[in-house]
């Protein structure tokens, strides 16, 4: 808004902050930081005006709002004009203090980052409702603790496994649950927490791929325990209201006797009619909304706590004239006789039978029970609607896991002695029994409790599955998206589907396992998750909750692992599969995505870790490995939107052992680093992308420089870390140097050679990159090496690693030696053949003497090549000299001493035509032997002492002449290939 704008507008329509506008920048996604700052100042001002920085106290939002610009310029207060100074937004704004400002922040609502924002702003003057300790978190775990196992199966636990089983059962869940509760606080108590619950804890801390597959099981669980409840509330009605079933099962036998009084069991049948329409109903209450069932939620927590009071009033209260057979009171006779176990065989509906179908041992009865512990996230899942999630969370929690265990284990001992074993097998509703005053209240209480979780299952299980959805890792999910606000009816109406079809199966017994099962896995990923934090303690690892160590999650992690097998090693094999399946789906068709996860940071204590123990010093040849430092600055121009010669990845994939190894690609940008900076990074991620998509195991690296040679000599001294920098530096050969005259080149060149010389780099120079082959291009015929000088073996390892890749594989080597005399000829190739052997590289040796560079030798096409090539020698001659006359007329002219490239040159004519000799002969001797070999390979000549670059570019050219695929190669001082073992 400009000045003259706010002095023609009305007092009301000015905006609410003066003085001073700071608007974000649109620029760069990745750059969301930069601001802009933009001040205006009225017209009416004084230039003369002083400027005051009082900080005023703090007002609600509201209060700020309703002020008026004039209010704050009467006085001239501008509150953050000294900011203009950083060029920064104030921390007040950053720091979302909104208080002070009644300004709303955005705020990303995805960990990838600010992309994947949905929500805009948050209002800060909306009055939302927050929970504290007892109703945000202790209650709702409470609620979720206590359900159906134990008003139903409980007592039938104590009778089968006995008091002093019962205890063990308890124990080992409760154990399970309170280390998970442990690792759970620490965790929650990192940071900020977001919708999902422990999937997005196991996620960011685990990774997506991890997150994602113990979110779904965890979601399959929820639907799961759905059912379990549904069917948990149908059973309770059948047997409280009998009439109301259309099927009817009455069973009289146990254990071989027959009983006072008929047992009935709800029909299967009945379980299922009743159990789809419950379902159902529950269904259409969800697509109500969630503030209908927040609303309703403490009327189903009254009377579940109202019955678990009568039913331990009625325990006391029950005497040992009780009417009802087998209640005895609290009975030390009882207790005695139901202290050791009765495991037995029963029939579906749990009833003792010789020739039932199931035997129940302890670990059953641990799947059994172990759904009467869950429900330790139910505060984690309201992380949002708490005032203090780092101070409810872990106090309410551990609080509600406590109070119940505590409770299981008076249960244990209440129920072990009140009844006989007869009247807890065969009495799967002992707690409507005994309860005092009325039976009614325990029927109430369970049906409430249980339709109110299976309500909560159906409310939370599709955000689970929505919130999966939503932060884009599997494509196949995206059906379940949904708006922030928006209710996931899609995921509602999934999980209905696999809520019924669980309920088609009617068992409950059968059902709990299944639901143990991915419970016990999302334990044991949150147990893992703390366990991995917690032991890398990373920087960012700063929880408020200090009552954790890596050892507890470990132990609870194993816990849960230990009893998922001790349950049934068949359900523990199929959903760790499930999970494992789900894991490489994710992994091959997911999207990536980077929420800083513990593996990476894993993966990065481990690089160091490495690092340090690879120190400073020389690497043994038996572990060296390549790592090619690839100079994608093109000699000329590519094609646009090509960052790099496409062909330079082929050939870097050449350099590795079966793909293993690093490769670095570099660019030079020529100009200055602050004004090149955004380019540098956009030139960055596009050979990324390049990399990425040649397949080529590597990183990318530009660095902006004023000339080439200066940035490359930056990069060769400082490219890497200590044993893993760059140790062979691959560039193309300007061919194009000469036909496109361009002067800077030789220089340039030979400045890169002298400069890896200097930092001891091997260098790879590929003359005819272009006819370079691809992956699918198989070459036949000769790798051939040109032995010249002693390189530490890197031109025989190169030609063993191209033998590896399947496009050389039907190659055979050929090693060339120049021996200086012909006495010395056959001594030398004994020795080589010798020194192959011991290497274990199998190769032709050729030994050439030097004098037969005077003959032609070779096939009847010598005359013709011996033409050509002193046709070059006398070019190359020509133009060295009238080069070196031009020099010297400069010299002359300018009154200076002869120069080239900088320094003093020192030409000796004779020494000049030796090398025009020495690069023309050995390249007429290639051309004579490796006409049709698929690579060669030839030492390469360091630039001469005083010689200008030009002059090494003439021998280089003469070297090169005519031969389609050549490595000019220079070791280092260093072996790379050893004899020994």
């Amino acid at each position: 808004m400009r000045s003259d704008e706010i002095e023609s507008s009305d007092d009301n329509e000015l905006p609410p902050r003066v003085g001073r506008r700071y608007d974000p920048v649109v620029a760069h996604d990745h750059d969301p930081v930069v601001l802009e700052m933009s001040s205006f100042d009225r017209g009416s001002s004084s230039s003369n005006n002083k400027v005051k920085t009082t900080i005023q106290p703090s007002k609600p939002a509201g209060a700020m709002e309703d002020s008026t610009p004039n209010d704050k310029e009467v006085n001239g207060e501008h509150t953050e004009s000294k900011l203009e100074l950083f060029g920064f937004d104030s921390l007040v704004n950053i720091l979302g203090l909104k208080s002070m400002t009644g300004e709303p922040i955005p705020v990303p609502t995805s960990p990838r980052g600010p992309e994947d924002s949905s929500a805009a702003h948050h209002p800060t003057t909306s009055a939302v409702v927050k929970s504290g300790t007892m109703m945000g978190v202790f209650i709702p775990c409470l609620q979720n603790i206590l359900g159906i196992i134990y008003y139903i199966r409980f007592s039938w636990i104590v009778g089968m496994a006995g008091i002093g089983g019962s205890l063990a059962v308890v124990a080992l869940c409760g154990l399970c649950t309170f280390l998970t509760s442990i690792s759970l606080s620490a965790i929650a108590t990192n940071g900020a927490m977001k919708g999902g619950g422990p999937y997005y804890l196991i996620g960011r801390a685990l990774g997506p791929e991890v997150g994602v597959s113990i979110g779904l099981c965890f979601f399959l669980g929820n639907a799961v325990a759905g059912s379990m409840y549904v069917l948990g509330a149908v059973e309770t009605f059948l047997n409280a209201v009998p009439k109301a079933g259309l099927f009817r099962e009455t069973i009289t036998q146990v254990n071989g006797t027959t009983v006072a009084e008929p047992i009935t069991t709800p029909s299967l049948h009945d379980l299922q009619v009743y159990g789809i329409i419950v379902t159902i109903i529950l269904v259409f209450i969800v697509f109500g909304g969630v503030k209908m069932i927040n609303k309703v939620a403490p009327a189903f927590l009254i009377p579940v706590l109202f019955s678990l009071l009568c039913i331990f009033i009625g325990m006391f209260a029950a005497g040992k004239d009780d009417p009802t057979v087998g209640v005895t009171g609290l009975s030390l006779k009882s207790f005695k006789d139901n202290w050791g176990s009765a495991y037995q065989t029963t029939n579906n509906a749990g009833i003792p039978d010789p020739n039932g179908e199931i035997y129940w041992h302890f670990n059953a009865l641990v799947g059994l029970f172990f759904p009467a512990v869950t429900g330790i996230m139910a505060g984690s899942n309201r992380s949002s609607s708490l005032k203090d999630t780092q101070h409810s969370i872990p106090i309410g929690t551990l609080a509600a896991t406590l109070t119940t265990t505590a409770m299981y284990f008076v249960s244990v001992f209440l129920f072990g002695s009140v009844a006989t074993r007869e009247k807890l097998f065969t009495d799967r509703l002992l707690t409507v029994t005994i309860a005092w005053p009325s039976s009614a209240i325990i029927y109430i209480g369970i049906i409430l409790s249980t339709l109110g979780a299976a309500l909560q299952s159906l409310t939370g299980a599709p955000r689970l599955l929505a919130a999966i959805a939503n932060d884009d890792i599997l494509p196949v999910l995206n059906y379940f998206k949904v708006a922030d606000g928006n209710e996931p009816h899609i995921a509602t109406f999934f999980t209905a589907f696999l809520c019924i079809a669980c309920v088609v199966i009617g068992n409950l017994d059968l059902i709990s396992p299944t639901i143990t099962m991915f419970y016990l896995l999302c334990y044991a990923g949150v147990n893992l998750s703390c366990f991995l934090l917690d032991l890398l303690d990373a920087p960012s690892w700063r929880p408020r909750w200090k009552f954790h160590h890596w050892s507890l999650s470990l132990l609870g992690a194993s816990l849960c692992i230990v009893i998922m097998f001790l349950i049934s090693w068949s359900f523990t094999v199929v959903s760790l599969a499930l999970a494992s399946l789900i894991y490489y789906y994710v992994s091959i068709k997911g999207k990536a995505g980077d929420w800083g996860d513990g593996f990476k940071s894993a993966y990065f204590q481990l690089a160091l870790r490495s690092l340090r123990s690879l120190g400073a010093s020389n690497v043994h040849p038996k572990n060296w490995y390549p790592i090619p430092l690839i100079f994608c600055r093109p000699w000329g121009k590519l094609p646009e939107n090509v960052p790099c010669h496409p062909k330079l990845a082929d050939f870097a994939n050449c350099m590795k052992k079966k793909g293993r190894g690093m490769s670095i690609f570099v660019d030079i940008l020529d100009g200055d680093y602050q004004d090149c900076a955004e380019d540098a990074k956009t030139a960055c991620k596009n050979l990324a992308t390049y990399i990425e998509y040649k397949r080529c195991e590597g990183v990318a690296e530009i660095v902006v420089a004023p000339t080439m040679s200066d940035g490359f000599r930056g990069i060769v001294q400082t490219m890497g870390l200590g044993n893993l920098k760059p140790n062979i530096v691959v560039l193309r050969y300007p061919e194009i140097w000469r036909r496109e005259n361009l002067t800077e080149i030789p220089a340039t060149f030979v400045g890169i050679i002298n400069d890896c010389i200097v930092a001891n780099k091997a260098v790879v120079i590929v003359k005819g990159l272009d006819e370079w082959p691809n992956e699918y291009q198989r070459q036949y015929g000769t790798i051939d090496l040109y032995w010249i000088v002693r390189d530490g073996g890197l031109m025989l390892l190169l030609s063993q690693l191209l033998l590896t890749k399947e496009m050389f594989e039907s190659c055979k080597i050929q090693v060339f030696c120049i021996a200086e005399e012909d006495s010395d000829a056959e001594e030398l190739k004994a020795d080589v053949r010798k020194f192959l052997y011991d290497l274990r590289m199998q190769a032709e040796v050729i030994v050439i003497s030097m004098k037969t560079w005077d003959h032609t030798g070779g096939s009847g096409s010598g005359s013709n090549t011996q033409d050509d090539s002193v046709e070059a020698f006398s070019a190359a001659q020509k133009r060295i000299k009238n080069y070196l006359t031009e020099m010297k007329d400069r010299a002359q002219h300018e009154g200076k001493p002869l120069m080239a490239d900088g320094k003093n040159v020192v030409v000796n004519d004779q020494q000049v035509e030796k090398f025009l000799y020495t690069t023309l002969k050995l390249n007429s001797t290639i051309m004579n032997y490796s006409r049709m070999a698929a690579v060669v390979l030839v030492s390469l000549p360091p630039p001469p002492v005083n010689h200008p670059s030009y002059f090494y570019m003439e021998y280089m050219d003469l070297l090169v002449e005519n031969i389609p695929r050549l490595l000019i190669v220079r070791g280092y001082r260093k072996d790379v290939v050893t004899l020994f073992t």
